[in-house]
Formats: structure tokens, sequence, C-alpha cells
């Protein structure tokens, strides 16, 4: 046997199990999911879903509604909004998109995969003024919820240069888990540049690959929470009521939170906040400023993104627990700062369905911890959200500012009202300028 013949039998194999495989991912292939699937996928909260398309896809054209945030969707008490839902056999059902460290950069990729699905439907976000640190996303949380799928299809998407593509272009940019020819195109996307005939090719290769990974793989390691949901209903009344679900949310929150002064969770005060700690953490916060921030453009992004598609939006903003910004020493008189720019932000442009919690964070079983909604929390969330999907899906309009994307923005102290040195009253030569 000759060399040529010996190392064909060596490396044959492996050479046409890549072609093999490579076309069997370039091919386009079909799938539908069963219901309960999607269900399951909906509640899952995993990195899988949340990068991926397809069953996201399917189900907003199914009725789900997008609830956008961050590690407070993860705690399924009885009043939480998917428990609620499930309960009452509501007309909709949330999916649940976020977790510990997402914040705007990360869910403005994310969408990319569902535009056309909520063209004039409607979302959820629940927005916490504690994403608004100076730096705002953590390079290493937006890892965790990067995705080359919604790269290829933010970039693909691309039809001309805009203040938009180019400070998210520039953003990415500043993640270092954006690589190889996405970051080559993110990098001319940033000088207002097209792409080149190769980097389209290759990206739209990339995006059929990654397509079909997410068809194959998106339904693996679904975490499911579906027992924990149908449990946590039983606790609730069987005649919906504000008055009941308020007396239930006293009575589990009297039950989980006995441990401590502070109102937080059992468990989590046991698990974090032990006494040696608790003494480090006096007063750690008295310095902390959510009013400056880079962050108030990446929530820029997905304002634009909600107007592209004309969604109607409920906006939602938590408070922090009282009793615990006390004993950290966080303002809150900077908390409330943050709070009028983030509505500001919001009713400058269109977006006048906003329900700010952020004064009742001293309201007793309001909280589940040191920042995140609990019980009685909830309870008030869905004396927004029911009325709002009670609404008809019609399209919205909104006035996007490309001022919200520059740096004098995001450094601005605080805007009162709209009337407040309004820049957006067509006299500023910053009311159209992005940096």
């Amino acid at each position: 046997m000759n060399n040529k013949r010996r190392l064909w039998h060596i490396f044959g194999p492996v050479l046409c199990a890549f072609v093999l495989l490579l076309v069997i991912f370039l091919m386009p292939w079909e799938r539908t999911f069963s219901k309960d699937a999607i269900y399951q996928a909906a509640n899952s909260q995993t990195n899988t879903i949340f990068k991926g398309s397809l069953m996201k896809q399917d189900a907003f054209k199914d009725g789900y509604v997008p609830f956008y945030g961050s590690s407070e969707l993860s705690r399924l008490d009885p009043l939480h909004p998917s428990v609620i839902a499930q309960k009452y056999h509501r007309n909709y059902r949330p999916f649940l998109l976020g977790g510990p460290g997402s914040q705007s950069l990360a869910h403005f990729l994310e969408m990319q995969g569902t535009a056309k699905q909520l063209k004039g439907k409607k979302a959820v976000v629940i927005v916490s003024p504690q994403w608004f640190t100076k730096r705002g996303q953590n390079p290493d949380a937006f890892a965790l919820y990067y995705s080359p799928l919604q790269a290829c299809n933010f970039l693909l998407g691309i039809k001309k240069d805009t203040v938009t593509n180019r400070y998210a272009a520039k953003r990415f940019l500043q993640m270092p888990e954006v690589k190889g020819v996405i970051k080559l195109g993110m990098k001319r996307i940033a000088r207002g540049q097209k792409l080149t005939g190769f980097q389209r090719f290759y990206l739209e290769n990339q995006r059929r690959m990654l397509n079909n990974e997410d068809k194959f793989f998106s339904t693996f390691q679904l975490r499911d929470r579906i027992k924990k949901i149908n449990k946590q209903a039983k606790l609730l009344p069987n005649t919906y009521s504000v008055k009941a679900l308020d007396e239930v949310a006293s009575q589990q929150a009297a039950l989980n939170t006995n441990s401590n002064n502070f109102g937080i969770n059992n468990r989590f005060f046991k698990k974090r906040l032990n006494k040696r700690l608790l003494a480090k953490l006096k007063d750690s916060q008295r310095h902390f400023n959510y009013t400056k921030s880079v962050e108030y453009s990446d929530f820029e992004l997905m304002l634009h993104q909600f107007a592209k598609q004309h969604t109607n939006v409920l906006f939602i903003i938590p408070p922090i627990n009282e009793k615990w910004s006390n004993y950290t020493g966080l303002s809150q008189t900077m908390y409330q700062k943050a709070v009028s720019k983030i509505k500001y932000q919001l009713a400058s442009q269109g977006f006048d369905n906003v329900t700010d919690l952020s004064k009742r964070g001293g309201e007793k079983y309001f909280m589940e911890d040191t920042i995140h909604l609990g019980w009685r929390g909830w309870v008030a969330v869905d004396k927004a959200v029911k009325p709002f999907m009670a609404q008809s899906d019609l399209p919205r309009n909104y006035n996007i500012h490309n001022y919200f994307y520059s740096r004098k923005w995001q450094k601005k102290p605080y805007q009162i009202s709209l009337t407040d040195e309004n820049p957006l009253n067509g006299n500023s030569k910053e009311s159209l300028k992005g940096k």
C-alpha cells in the first residue's frame, strides 16, 4: 500500500464526515415545535433560547409576549407573571428573555432575530436603573448572551449608514467576544462603510449554518420549570382579584422573610448575606451613581428597535429595597434622578406606557431581596400588565432622536421634565447629532 492510499485511509473518513456535516448545516431545513416545547422554552430562560431565533419566532406568532429583563424574571414565586398567566388562562403567555447580567446591549442583539414577528405587537420591559453604571454592559456578562447568529442578522440587515448602526457596531467592538469576520464587518459599519462582497458571502453562509444549528439544538438543555409554575399556581385563589392576590402575596412573603429585618427572602439571605459580608456592605454604596452611564445610549438601541418594529411596549421601573439601600448608603435621591432621566428618554420619544414603581421599595413585602421585585411587587406589575394586554394590537409610531446616542446625554445628570432644558425642541444643534 503506497503512502497516498495510507493517508486516505487515515484522513479520508474524517474529511468525508466534515464535508457531509458542512453540507447538512448549509442545506435549508424545516422544523416545527410542539406547543408544549414552546411553553417550556418560554419559561426556561436558557442562553440557547435567548441566542436563537426559531423557537421565539414560533412563540410570538402564537400569542406569546416577550418579557425583557434580567435576574428578577428568574424568581418564580406564586405571583410571577408566568404563574398568573397560567392560573387565570390569560390570552397571552410571557416569554421570559434575560437573566443575570443581561442589559440593553445584549437585548438589542437578541431582538435582531424576531423583528418581523413582533411588528405591531406588544412587549414588556423591566428596566432596572442598576443597569446604568458608568460603563454599562459588563463584557463578561455580555459574553454569556452573545449570539453570532444575531450578529450576522444585524450586519446583513443593514441597508444604509445610520447613527444607530454606527453606535451599535462601535459598542459591539468593545466586547471581546465579538471576533473573526463578524468583527471585521462591525469595523466597517462603525466607519460608515458597507460590508465587502466577501464578508457578505461569508456571513450569509455562516448565518445559514447557525440557523440550522438553532433548528437542531434549540430544544436541548431546556430547563423544565412547568412543574414549578403549576405548583405555585395552586397557591393562588381560583377567582382573580387584586385584593386576593395581595393577601396571598403577604402570606407567602411572611413565611419566606422571617429570618432577617430587611424583608429579604430567607434562602437568599442565608446563601448570599452572611454576618461577615453584611458588615462589609454597610455604607458600601454611598458613592454609586446611575445618572451618568453609557447604558442610556445602549438603552436607546432597544428603543430604536421597538420603533422600527412599531411595537407597543410597557416599561416597568422597579424600586430598590429601601431598608437595604438605607443600610448600604445608596442614595434614593440619586436613584430618583436616574429614574427621571429614563422616563424623560422614554416620554420624549413617544413611549408613554410606563409603570414607575421606583418609590415603593419601602412597602412591606414588595421586594424579594435587595433589588428584585417580589410578592407584592409582582401584584403591582400585574395591575399594569393586565390592562395593557387587553389593548388591541395596533402598530405604534415613535419619534426617535439620535441625541440619546451622544456623550452629552450619557453624562447629563438627569432630566426633570419634558420642558426643562429640552434638547429636543428643535433649536438645539445636538438634537439630531449622534456621537
